[in-house]
């Protein structure tokens, strides 16, 4: 296939990076060659990641993290405090030279790629792409509708005007009413001209600049986010999701035949899952108050505990500490629940009749693997755009009950537990919600089926946006309109 490569290029964070590999290895798969660009660090953990039949040409782009005053081997989020990834994003802006030489190298060499794929940090990818000529679409991991709050709140700053704890989004007044709570701190302290808003005034206008705007999700599941970028930018946008990761499982993963064993034992949609993520934890007290309203509830549940916010989140869980006395030993005489440290395998757990209730951080990722089997969800979101997704999930998609936000939320057992038990419940709202959930899972089948004679709609916006930098040229289409 000639014209044939792309270019992925990621900002350098798991939760960018797993979203741009997994679309890769569906782009290679359509027997596309894909050349993935990312810091060396980055590289040499993504040489572990990929699969061995895959041909992913995987490509250092030179960055050192000292020279922008960030610890020495800092190249993701991963290894930095929360305070340190806005000298991340920073940083990331000086590889825009580099990024230029490796595109002028491939043109150089006579094999121009048909596009570049690039993360929404790096607003300023689509002016070097197009310096030759080169097609350049946004790809957002994130949804539509959690993507749409962050830039309309980033641009407006509507925060800053209000008088009250609640307030609107002047461009996207479908979002209804966003609350103080739902900001991450960078965003509440944002006055217009601190670090934070100059970075965004320069990365958000920028994003007119690209052709296109990738999103995974489900066109008919996240229209009133898809028709925000839509209007804003009059650009095509396609949805293109749900992304199947298959770089998160642990084929090793030693508890594995205790918690099939475990679920096998249960009955339907009687089990509570709750995962907060890789990159995020609940507080010592807050972990105390949801252990509490888990032994109050009796309901079943598997738990993927992390140590608590403030010690090392890679150090052994100390149960004894931060779970209340005899807590493991008497769900474990129960046969009540299942204490996993660090990692589970999500999918694995999801997909089971066994399992009917989801507590999670609400990343874009855990979302669509929820919907995906039909799972509804108790929301505590965290950080970034989570916010955002627990209210449509609440609010507009009707499948999520919020229980807490972030780490600064007082948290008592007795509400986590009437949440819990509202959820897990047989009737009343718990039934409601599992029978809008299958509703959603139903809806992303349909999306992905690609059968003689029907396609569905993130299989029609893939075949579209992968024409879409052909027509542009041989036509010298312009896709603004």
């Amino acid at each position: 296939m000639a014209d044939n490569n792309i270019i992925m290029f990621p900002f350098m964070a798991q939760g960018h990076i797993i979203p741009f590999l997994s679309l890769s290895l569906q782009l290679e798969q359509k027997g596309y060659q894909i050349t993935f660009v990312n810091t060396p660090l980055n590289i040499a953990s993504l040489r572990r990641a990929l699969p061995p039949s895959s041909a992913v040409r995987l490509c250092e782009i030179p960055f050192n993290p000292s020279d922008h005053g960030l610890p020495e081997n800092a190249e993701n989020t991963d290894s930095l405090p929360p305070h340190k990834i806005y000298d991340l994003l920073v940083a990331s802006t000086a590889l825009k030279p580099a990024f230029r030489n490796i595109i002028k190298d491939l043109v150089s060499a006579g094999a121009p790629p048909l596009c570049v794929v690039a993360d929404f940090f790096f607003g300023w990818s689509a002016e070097v792409s197009h310096d030759f000529g080169i097609f350049h679409v946004i790809f957002s991991g994130a949804g539509g509708f959690g993507l749409a709050c962050y830039f309309s709140a980033w641009i407006n700053l509507p925060h800053k005007n209000s008088t009250s704890s609640e307030f609107t989004l002047p461009d996207f007044p479908e979002a209804g009413k966003l609350q103080l709570t739902q900001l991450t701190p960078s965003l509440l302290a944002a006055t217009g001209d601190d670090p934070w808003s100059e970075f965004q005034k320069k990365n958000l206008p920028a994003w007119g600049d690209a052709d296109g705007f990738l999103f995974n999700t489900i066109e008919k599941l996240d229209e009133v986010g898809l028709s925000y970028f839509r209007k804003k930018f009059r650009l095509p946008v396609w949805a293109i999701g749900p992304i199947n990761s298959s770089l998160n499982g642990n084929k090793n993963y030693s508890g594995r035949e205790e918690l099939v064993q475990f679920l096998n034992s249960k009955p339907a949609s009687s089990v509570l899952y709750i995962s907060f993520g890789s990159q995020n934890t609940i507080t010592a007290s807050q972990m105390m108050q949801l252990a509490k309203a888990l032994d109050k509830s009796n309901k079943s549940f598997i738990w993927v505990v992390r140590p608590p916010l403030g010690f090392d989140t890679n150090a052994e869980f100390r149960a004894d500490e931060w779970l209340p006395e005899n807590f493991i030993s008497k769900i474990k005489n129960e046969n009540r629940g299942l204490i996993v440290e660090k990692w589970a395998p999500q999918m694995e757990i999801l997909s089971h009749e066994s399992v009917g209730g989801f507590m999670t951080h609400c990343g874009w990722n855990s979302v669509l693997e929820s919907l995906s089997h039909g799972v509804p969800m108790l929301g505590w979101p965290m950080a970034a755009e989570q916010f955002y997704n627990a209210k449509m999930m609440e609010e507009i998609v009707e499948v999520c009950v919020e229980v807490a936000r972030g780490t600064n939320f007082d948290v008592r057992f007795e509400d986590l537990k009437e949440k819990i038990e509202e959820v897990m419940s047989e009737d009343g709202r718990g039934k409601k919600m599992r029978k809008k959930a299958f509703e959603i899972e139903m809806m992303i089948q349909e999306a992905t089926r690609d059968e003689a004679g029907f396609r569905g709609s993130s299989v029609e916006a893939m075949e579209e946006f992968l024409q879409a930098p052909l027509l542009k040229k041989k036509m010298g289409l312009d896709y603004s309109f």
